[in-house]
């Protein structure tokens, strides 16, 4: 039996890999691979395959059998091409051990660097760059790092020995420790794992190379990465690769250097180099925010208003060298690039490249800009942008007109306004915002442990960290407003408030966070929603093109409505008519429908509603024009409409003139143990007939009134809640003569269909005995879940999230659509509904309407429409052209 390839090799000249196996190599390895494909200065190395990954968790964290055996072939060839020799004292080589999941999770997962040093490679080192000083301090942040990764020592250990040997030299910044005084550091470090750990740090490089290994696997399981998964829908089973990689140093000196870029501005889509760089530092030093980074180019240093030279202007050869790398990735991948780089000693190496995380601003003007550019066509324009993403387009900004009370300035890192009440920790922004609070999250500066907080904060500001340090990227792929490199801010957890320009704001008070102008603003500015237009026009017209589903909008007012067109919603797919009943004047009228022991007083009740009923209609038609309105007839039970208590019934009475003691006694009549499976929807239609005559009088006579003046619209009547095909033929009977009524009345005909809501199971697998009389059938998904799955939305909040944790569900059924279950009672009614009718019209009406995976699954079955919240129908409407051209292959 042939050996499994469990270790890719590249670099060198040579690669065993390439960017189309991403799927085994990881992001990261796959790219390594393919850049030094590209002949692009990469330093070598290999990757270990996320097969692996899955390995090591399957077998209670036990490597396969052959792996140590293929790793340690491929680092000899990788001490052939780097001409050095792993442990070697007198010329190491030193590697870098990092994940690279296949989706892109910035900062979740662990990395080592400096992995190899020990008392005797570090002389050697020392000898090698001539720079004693570089040496120790590489080895002061291998033990640091390795310590924290590895052996699990928090890393404030280390950084109360720095501290105190800084204040004790009265050093200001780490630049000024000599190389004597890393020595020193690097001393005690090594004792405070001995004291800490009651063993000594690992000076075998093997010993470290298998240690950081396993922790990069570990790692793929750590609280930030499950967190980072759950909510970007990235499954567990894909695992992490793991590769290592010949280290180049940024840290020797001012000849040398590290930085990221990005071929694209990622916060605004602008076609401009964009990224930041440290002289004389480590990659880390750059993402971290421990030191606030400097511009790549001239152009940004002095937009930025900056002090120091831009790369541009300090090293201008290796700029040059940089510029033409970007150009041709960009061209390569044809998509923006996120690149990590090293100079050492005026030496480019390139350390990554990935499809850069940004903003949905960003993402439209990427898109769309690369079409005009043809370097990807319209269709790949469409599919290249999160339809999820596109919720960030419809955030607040700030109004042009509001006076602004300027707290403190820092980098505009992720665009969008939001306001909110000033938290310092990430576990109370998640209690807070778990009690609908809205928080801002205002740190020293962010790591992946804040993942949950940034999540539930409405917007972050971090008092350092520059555009691509760990908040400001995390913040983009989030769609939070993010203002980092506040400066001026000083925190006091203590006392539990920030400084900054002499003032005091204190936790618990109202900011406001601009993220596109970098300004935090003292209290709640007044804000406006964005005009969709421009770059977003465009792509939903080349999406409109694409895609087959409709796109409808769950709708019961005009300005819902009006607002569902601006959208480009093409019809309404669920009108809510219980949502009409309860002002006032209207609800003592059902109050009083509900209290008629007789048909007569039933009828007189109703005669009062029907004016206000045919008005609702009439406004929405208006407002919808031409296009097909689905009008749910009246849902939920009746017991909904009444007070409950003696004292409530009173006041009702008071109010409306209505018997108190009738009123109790009859909401006790009507009260159920299960309403939601009780007497609602259709079923009060066959008890009470009256109420879906007056409903369907009102439709009928309000289309007749707007077709007078405009178009005709299309009204679409949705019985709920059926369960036989007898309910509905009766109902349906009702309907139609109410229509011919209304008709011959007014010399008009208007076109109208009449099906129902499929939202019990039942009811999906008799559908091929409803359809024959239906003229549709829309999928209540909500209810539908409920009841298949048997949860209570209203109480499975309960436990939900602790069975998507323990993998139990995969999603949030009432998020995105059980497709084993629930799902497939949808494709069985479909199934069946059409072959007894083959010009069934069939939509879903749930929310799920607007989720991307819902509606991918929606175009699978072939559906013809979706529908959703008037907010969500850009999103359905990209989701489903997506879903389109992903089916077309």
């Amino acid at each position: 039996m042939a050996t499994k390839q469990w270790v890719y090799g590249f670099g060198g000249g040579e690669s065993a890999g390439d960017a189309s196996m991403k799927t085994l190599l990881g992001g990261k390895g796959a790219n390594l691979a393919e850049m030094a494909k590209l002949d692009l200065p990469v330093p070598p190395g290999f990757t270990i395959t996320t097969e692996v990954c899955t390995e090591f968790y399957e077998n209670n964290r036990n490597y396969p059998a052959d792996l140590s055996g293929q790793v340690d072939a491929a680092l000899a060839a990788l001490e052939k091409k780097a001409g050095k020799k792993f442990g070697d004292a007198s010329n190491p080589l030193l590697v870098s051990v990092r994940s690279g999941s296949r989706a892109s999770m910035p900062g979740m997962m662990d990395t080592v660097l400096n992995l190899g040093l020990n008392d005797d490679t570090v002389e050697g080192l020392a000898k090698l760059s001539g720079d004693a000083r570089f040496a120790y301090d590489s080895y002061r942040r291998f033990i640091q790092m390795y310590s924290d990764v590895v052996l699990e020592l928090e890393h404030g250990v280390f950084e109360e020995i720095l501290g105190t040997h800084k204040d004790t030299n009265d050093y200001k910044s780490d630049v000024e420790l000599t190389a004597d005084d890393w020595k020193q550091v690097v001393s005690e470090y090594k004792r405070a794992v001995q004291r800490e750990l009651g063993k000594p740090f690992p000076s075998d490089p093997k010993e470290q190379l298998w240690g950081a290994v396993g922790a990069v696997f570990a790692s793929w399981m750590n609280d930030r990465a499950i967190f980072y998964r759950k909510h970007n829908n990235i499954p567990e089973s894909w695992g992490t690769a793991v590769s290592v990689q010949a280290m180049v140093f940024g840290n020797m000196g001012d000849t040398s250097a590290t930085g990221v870029a990005f071929t694209r501005d990622p916060s605004t889509g602008a076609k401009k180099f964009y990224g930041e760089f440290l002289i004389n530092a480590q990659g880390e030093d750059v993402v971290a925010g421990i030191r606030t980074p400097k511009a790549l180019t001239k152009a940004s240093r002095l937009e930025m208003k900056e002090g120091g030279e831009s790369l541009e202007e300090a090293m201008p050869h290796v700029f040059a060298e940089l510029v033409a790398v970007y150009q041709k990735l960009e061209s390569h991948y044809r998509d923006m690039q996120d690149l990590e780089f090293t100079v050492e000693r005026g030496k480019l190496y390139m350390l990554q490249t990935r499809n850069g995380k940004r903003t949905a601003k960003a993402a439209l003007k990427i898109a769309v800009d690369m079409a005009a550019e043809k370097l990807i066509t319209q269709d790949e324009a469409v599919l290249r942008v999160d339809a999820a993403a596109l919720d960030q387009l419809l955030h607040p900004t700030i109004g042009a007109g509001y006076k602004r009370d300027i707290i403190c300035k820092g980098l505009p890192a992720s665009p969008g306004a939001a306001v909110g009440i000033v938290v310092f920790d990430s576990d109370e922004a998640e209690r807070l915002a778990a009690d609908r609070q809205k928080v801002i999250l205002v740190r020293e500066e962010t790591s992946p442990e804040d993942i949950h907080g940034m999540h539930a904060s409405q917007a972050i500001v971090t008092a350092r960290g520059g555009m691509t340090s760990h908040a400001a990227v995390v913040a983009r792929g989030m769609g939070r407003p993010c203002v980092s490199g506040a400066g001026d801010i000083r925190i006091d957890m203590k006392l539990g408030e920030f400084r900054a320009a002499g003032r005091v704001i204190k936790k618990g008070e109202t900011i406001t966070v601009d993220g596109s102008s970098g300004e935090v603003l003292f209290g709640a500015a007044d804000m406006v929603q964005p005009e969709l237009t421009g770059d977003f026009g465009t792509l939903m017209e080349w999406a409109d093109k694409a895609r087959r589903m409709k796109v409808r909008a769950n709708a019961e007012t005009p300005a819902d409505a009006a607002t569902a067109v601006k959208f480009g919603a093409e019809g309404i797919g669920l009108c809510r008519t219980e949502h009409m009943f309860f002002d006032a004047e209207r609800i003592a009228a059902v109050r009083e429908m509900i209290l008629a022991e007789k048909p007569a007083a039933r009828v007189a009740a109703l005669d009062k509603l029907f004016p206000h009923q045919r008005k609702d209609f009439l406004e929405i038609f208006q407002a919808m024009g031409a296009r097909p309105v689905t009008i749910r007839f009246l849902d939920p039970p009746l017991h909904e409409f009444l007070p409950h208590t003696e004292e409530d019934c009173e006041d009702v009475a008071k109010a409306t003139g209505l018997d108190a003691k009738a009123l109790l006694a009859r909401a006790k009549e009507l009260a159920e143990s299960n309403p939601m499976l009780g007497f609602r929807g259709c079923r009060l239609a066959i008890v009470y007939p009256e109420i879906y005559d007056m409903q369907a009088r009102a439709v009928f006579e309000a289309a007749c009134d707007v077709a007078e003046t405009g178009d005709a619209p299309i009204p679409e009547i949705m019985i709920p809640f059926v369960i036989t095909r007898k309910e509905l033929e009766t109902l349906r009977a009702r309907v139609d003569a109410i229509a011919a009524e209304v008709f011959a009345k007014r010399g008009r005909r208007i076109e109208y269909l009449v099906g129902t809501m499929i939202e019990l199971p039942r009811a999906a697998l008799m559908a091929g005995d409803i359809a024959g009389s239906a003229d549709f059938f829309s999928f209540g998904t909500n209810d539908l879940t409920q009841t298949t799955m048997g949860l209570s939305r209203d109480d499975a909040g309960k436990f939900l999230g602790a069975y998507v944790d323990k993998g139990m569900l995969e999603r949030d059924p009432f998020v995105t659509i059980d497709v084993e279950g629930v799902g497939e009672m949808i494709k069985i009614a479909s199934e069946r509904g059409r072959k007894t009718r083959g010009d069934l019209k069939l939509g879903i009406c749930g929310e799920h309407g607007g989720d991307p995976a819902s509606v991918t699954f929606c175009e699978s079955v072939g559906l013809d429409y979706v529908s959703c919240s008037p907010f969500r129908v850009p999103i359905a409407r990209l989701a489903a052209a997506q879903a389109a051209l992903a089916k077309r292959g």
